[in-house]
């Protein structure tokens, strides 16, 4: 085979995948393709962006939890320290940044317990614990009943 002929047979497989009609369908597959890529693409960017946000609200979840249990545990010292003595209190425990809201009310549900009521709220995850807490008036010991 010459080189001409190679020419017209190279310059015959060209024109045949550069033709109209071939063109319209490659553009078509093209933009199907690329429409595909960017569906693909927007959907990485959501999930990783929901899994960012979930773990981090499950930190701060947690943060509050440990927070409003601060506040608790705060209380109980306050109760060990006042004894019987103490008929409603209501105090803020700064914790780092954050603040433990908590709120002690004696004699209640029973005489001689007291609830204790913390709440804690870390980037707009909130959480409230109360305690019912046994204080014995004769020796002042503080004793958790019951944790919810």
């Amino acid at each position: 085979m010459n080189k001409h002929k190679k020419n017209i047979m190279l310059f015959s497989i060209f024109y045949f995948l550069f033709s109209r009609k071939w063109g319209q369908a490659v553009l078509s597959l093209v933009l199907l393709m690329g429409g595909v890529i960017v569906v693909i693409a927007l959907s990485l960017a959501f999930f990783a962006t929901s899994f960012v946000n979930s773990a981090y609200g499950f930190q701060a979840a947690q943060r509050a939890e440990a927070i409003a249990s601060a506040g608790v545990y705060d209380a109980m010292i306050m109760l060990v320290r006042e004894g019987s003595g103490l008929t409603l209190s209501s105090s803020s425990v700064p914790i780092g940044s954050d603040t433990a809201t908590v709120t002690i009310v004696a004699n209640s549900p029973a005489t001689g317990e007291s609830t204790i009521t913390s709440y804690a709220s870390v980037s707009q995850r909130q959480r409230t614990l109360t305690v019912i807490v046994s204080v014995s008036s004769s020796t002042g010991q503080v004793l958790p009943v019951s944790w919810q």
